[in-house]
């Protein structure tokens, strides 16, 4: 049977294979935690914020130290490019299909480049961002599969909270991180979940699926 399949799908493979076997597999569904409202908030304000500027063809101010770049100004096509339920997709020639959500686009040149903002209680580690690598990778992929020129990088953009103001405001630190991407990395993570998903199911249990038989 053909899957569908996201960064987020796929993150899971890491965690546990076979939580991911028996979940695509309508078996048995990890239960998700409670997912804390704030980053949904904050990617919600964050959206509207860079949209007021898109739409008066300008940069923010976190950005404007990148030269030559415009914001992704098809407000429709972007819309459907940051859906959860729609989001960029792709189906090969089986009738598999992956598809993410990005939150937003820049433009440089006519190429396009994946910025991605991230909501963080503490400052960066030397390896933060290398933990985003592959979502990075499979939106550059899906882009280039919809017949989009990407640049071989893309933009993580942190707010990590800094202090409160007399008057109750939250100030935030901004921090851009440039990571290079490969689109066949994420081709590649694409392929081995489903050469995973035809074979027999991981025996490698975890604290999660430890009880599921």
């Amino acid at each position: 049977m053909p899957y569908k399949l996201s960064p987020s799908a796929l993150k899971l493979i890491g965690e546990c294979p076979r939580c991911f076997w028996l979940d695509k597999h309508g078996v048995w569904k990890r239960p998700s935690g409670i997912f804390p409202s704030l980053p949904s908030g904050m990617d919600r304000v964050l959206k509207e914020h860079f949209d007021r500027f898109r739409d008066q063809g300008k940069m923010p101010p976190e950005l404007a130290s990148l030269k030559g770049y415009k914001l992704f100004d098809d407000v429709e096509l972007l819309k459907v490019w940051r859906s959860n339920f729609k989001g960029i997709r792709w189906k090969d020639e089986n009738g598999n299909e992956l598809f993410g959500a990005v939150d937003n686009i820049l433009v440089k040149g006519g190429k396009l480049v994946v910025l991605d903002y991230k909501t963080r209680g503490f400052a960066l580690k030397e390896d933060t961002a290398d933990t985003y690598q592959t979502q990075l990778d499979i939106y550059n992929f899906l882009l280039r599969k919809n017949d989009y020129e990407t640049e071989g990088y893309a933009y993580l953009l942190f707010y990590i909270p800094k202090e409160v103001t007399e008057t109750g405001e939250v100030i935030f630190d901004v921090q851009t991180v440039k990571m290079d991407v490969n689109p066949e990395n994420g081709r590649a993570v694409f392929l081995n979940a489903l050469k995973m998903l035809n074979e027999e199911c991981p025996q490698d249990t975890c604290e999660w699926c430890e009880r599921i038989k």
